[in-house]
């Protein structure tokens, strides 16, 4: 991308702050992050400030991501020593598995309370993430109702507040948050192509352009089944670009390409899954530039 997307306003550090203080309150952390995009959507600060405090990397949005590249990220969160499940909260898919690995993890803290005669003691879950990877949809899900504000725009979630649920976790809910400065321009690039970025903050047009450009490289025969354009090597992008475009009659009058209106059809593929299953980052390489 030409120019350094920052997206960083006075309620996040605020939220970074408090995220670092309630920290005590919780035995558990969810940290969520988006299944086509694990590395980037995983912030930074989060990772200091969370520390050694018991957590589960929550790879949402697994029904829109490459399965088999799903595995390969969970197989190389648990090298690294972390613990990982993949989600579908919009469905509930995963989260028996997400309760049962909470009390495992929780195991010795919950058989003391029991020692104690504290019977039915909970499990206080902080839930945290960067913006757009379904906290709250998780916590709906968790709940089985309407327990936080959903939306499919970042940073919808500002204060924190506790929701009981009924499978004995107690969830903090944090706000949406990135960070002051993201790393390399193809995490820019994901995290906006992604929804993670406000729209408003971005040329839509810019983010397209290279996320078509990123997909033909991995997914050639998803981007080509969707668009009906041929896809080589050494193509020219710009014009495989309009002939997308033109495929999808993002045309003007005078024949001119609306290369607005398509890059935001192409996006609203991406994030809604009409490409197909697809991830962006690979778990042996997750560090790109």
């Amino acid at each position: 991308m030409a120019q350094d997307i920052n997206w960083f306003p006075g309620h996040m550090r605020k939220a970074l702050n408090e995220t670092k203080e309630n920290l005590k309150l919780v035995d558990l952390v969810f940290e969520t992050c988006d299944a086509r995009i694990p590395f980037s959507s995983r912030n930074p600060e989060l990772d200091a400030i969370i520390g050694d405090k018991p957590r589960i990397v929550l790879l949402n949005k697994a029904d829109l991501a490459d399965p088999v590249k799903t595995e390969r990220w969970i197989a190389y969160f648990k090298e690294q020593g972390v613990y990982s499940v993949a989600l579908e909260a919009n469905r509930k898919k995963g989260i028996d598995k997400l309760i049962s690995l909470s009390n495992t993890i929780c195991a010795d803290m919950l058989n003391k309370a029991r020692e104690k005669g504290r019977e039915g003691k909970t499990i206080k879950v902080m839930v945290v993430g960067v913006p757009n990877t379904g906290k709250s949809t998780l916590i709906n899900a968790l709940c089985g109702k309407k327990a936080a504000v959903t939306g499919n725009k970042p940073g919808v979630t500002r204060q924190p507040k506790w929701i009981r649920t009924s499978a004995g976790l107690d969830l903090m809910d944090m706000p949406g948050v990135l960070w002051p400065k993201i790393a390399t321009k193809r995490s820019q690039l994901v995290l906006t192509a992604t929804g993670a970025v406000k729209a408003e903050v971005t040329d839509s047009t810019e983010v397209a352009y290279g996320a078509i450009n990123l997909l033909c490289s991995l997914y050639p025969d998803l981007m080509s089944e969707r668009y009906k354009v041929e896809i080589f090597e050494g193509q020219d992008e710009y014009d495989r670009f309009l002939e997308m475009a033109k495929k999808r009659g993002c045309i003007m009058s005078g024949g001119r390409i609306d290369e607005e209106r398509f890059s935001n059809l192409m996006l609203d593929d991406l994030r809604s899954g009409r490409i197909g299953r697809i991830t962006l980052e690979a778990a042996d390489k997750p560090v790109e530039d």
